[in-house]
């Protein structure tokens, strides 16, 4: 991190303003060659300076440029962001004239990654940065903001911390037998520790399902046989007609995508082709896939034709959806009833509606926050993860706790043990990056926009 990086911070189009951000040892040095207004080597730290952007006699642009000095940076590194005046060709000319006198393009995600290595943030913080700027909804926005003031990070420190003070007394009962003064460990006295840190990542892991919740939403596929109200019941949760509606079979033959949100939470809306036996090749593909978004979908809902008998088609997906979060929707209740759900199924996982007319929607929401207990989600404190990696990593670190609580209730020494102890802890310490390798951080970091 010897040199000096440059990218646009802001998205590149017609605007008001666009932004260059500057990062390195010359940092300074560099905008100062091309900067015509004040010495900007010679001013304080953290200000803001008129002047103009030039090249030899020609002046690119008129600017603001603010100059931040190491330390007290994102990167810790001297930093200076460029406001010019917005436009593609604009910025970008004075983009290029840095690079010729001296920087190098930033890399997607380079200054964030900069700010991790140099210890400004870890990678729970560096992971809310992304998340921050992807945020659909205000809920997405505080717990990027939590996890960026570090309070996630904390809950893992403390986690490290209390496995380090087990194996310190361990080490201490190996490596020094001899002193009496020294109390003797033994598993019984390791089991309560061991029990209360399981007990956090637990509680931990458990909230985390919030946290996705409100990271990704809720990926939910609407499942039925053709005409049995499926584009209509999607067209009346968007509100809009996304989907068409025909009296013709098999009229969607692909799936059709839209997105909700409701309670902070966004609903991932997807109509999938009708479920029936077909010759048609293009259709058939269509029915593949939506009987493959059965595994894959946080939520289906189950559309039945109020006014038809219940096909065996119908009843070979209750059995596959048994064992899922599901509603089924009955439909079409303005017509006569003629559809007869077998005696096991739970009437509370039974909306009765009328799609076309918009009748029963409030039922179907309410029932949606109840599966998913949307109405207990706790906004006040949002420390908790929300990444796929970390709740990963966290369920490693937990298999393996486990692993060790059995060990010393049946007896095995400490010392035999210490191993297993010592991966949980180093695990715990890839979720913050305390400990990781550097094809992680490239994977991570490649996925940030330039500029940030």
């Amino acid at each position: 991190m010897s040199d000096t990086i440059a990218a646009i911070a802001t998205s590149l189009g017609v605007g008001a303003i666009s932004i260059i951000r500057v990062s390195g040892p010359d940092a300074i040095f560099i905008v100062n060659k091309i900067f015509k207004g004040k010495d900007l080597t010679k001013v304080p730290t953290h200000t803001i300076h008129y002047g103009h952007i030039v090249d030899k006699e020609e002046i690119l642009d008129e600017v603001l440029v603010s100059i931040m000095k190491s330390p007290k940076t994102f990167t810790t590194e001297d930093v200076v962001e460029i406001n010019c005046h917005g436009g593609i060709v604009t910025t970008t000319r004075v983009l290029e004239l840095l690079l010729c006198n001296g920087c190098r393009l930033a890399e997607p995600g380079e200054f964030t990654k900069r700010a991790f290595l140099n210890g400004r943030i870890d990678l729970t913080q560096a992971e809310a940065v992304s998340d921050l700027i992807t945020a659909t909804t205000e809920q997405n926005a505080n717990l990027a903001l939590s996890q960026l003031s570090g309070s996630v990070s904390s809950k893992i420190h403390e986690l490290r911390n209390d496995l380090v003070e087990i194996l310190t007394s361990i080490a201490v009962n190996i490596d020094y037998p001899e002193y009496e003064d020294i109390e003797d460990i033994t598993s019984n006295q390791l089991v309560p520790q061991i029990k209360n840190i399981l007990d956090k990542i637990r509680e931990i892991l458990k909230q985390s399902k919030q946290g996705q919740l409100l990271k990704s939403g809720i990926k939910t596929s609407i499942i039925g046989r053709p005409n049995v109200g499926k584009s209509s019941l999607l067209n009346a949760l968007l509100e809009e007609d996304k989907a068409i509606v025909t009296d013709i079979a098999g009229t969607t033959r692909d799936i059709v995508e839209g997105t909700i949100q409701f309670d902070g939470i966004l609903l991932h809306m997807i109509d999938t082709a009708g479920i029936r036996k077909t010759n048609d090749k293009i259709e058939s593909i269509g029915v593949q896939k939506s009987l493959d978004l059965l595994t894959s979908s946080d939520l289906v809902l189950f559309v039945l034709n109020n006014n038809e008998k219940l096909t065996k088609e119908e009843e070979n997906i209750l059995k596959k959806i048994k064992n899922k979060n599901y509603l089924i929707i009955q439909n079409k209740m303005d017509l006569e009833n003629k559809l007869v759900l077998p005696k096991e199924i739970d009437s509370s996982k039974i909306v009765f509606m009328s799609a076309k007319n918009k009748e029963g929607m409030n039922t179907l929401k309410e029932q949606i926050k109840n599966i998913f207990q949307l109405e207990k989600i706790e906004t006040k404190d949002l420390s908790y993860l929300s990444s796929a990696r970390s709740i990963s990593l966290l369920k490693q670190s937990n298999e393996i706790l486990e692993k060790v609580y059995n060990d010393l209730k049946n007896n095995i020494a400490p010392d035999m043990v210490e191993i297993d102890i010592k991966e949980a802890w180093n695990i715990l310490g890839n979720i913050i990056g305390e400990t990781y390798e550097e094809e992680l951080l490239d994977h991570l970091f490649s996925k940030f926009c330039l500029g940030k």
